[in-house]
């Protein structure tokens, strides 16, 4: 008989809490502003390769996939030294010159 009580205790309970949620009277936001647990340093104004590897995410279960933000952060690193070379190239002073 009491284990009948119980059972019938929380279904009454877990009947309400779907009405409650249904109806809005009891407030669940599942994407609630994450929590940082990381301070964003972010990029300066003007960036160059060597920022890109600093950068840091905060991790959460609906994220981001690490591996594609990883290559994407090495894409931009690639492509910034890159220009950093062409730029220091052409600002070398030449032997003509």
């Amino acid at each position: 008989m009491v284990p009948l009580l119980v059972l019938l205790v929380v279904a009454v309970a877990l009947v309400a809490v779907v009405v409650a949620v249904a109806s809005g009277r009891l407030d669940v936001d599942p994407l609630a502003e994450p929590v940082h647990s990381t301070p964003d340093h972010g990029l300066p104004a003007e960036p160059d390769a060597d920022d890109v590897d600093a950068v840091r995410f905060d991790t959460a279960p609906r994220g981001y996939r690490m591996d594609e933000v990883d290559a994407r952060l090495a894409t931009l690193r690639d492509d910034l030294a890159e220009r950093e070379r062409t730029l220091d190239s052409l600002r070398a002073p030449t032997e003509d010159g």
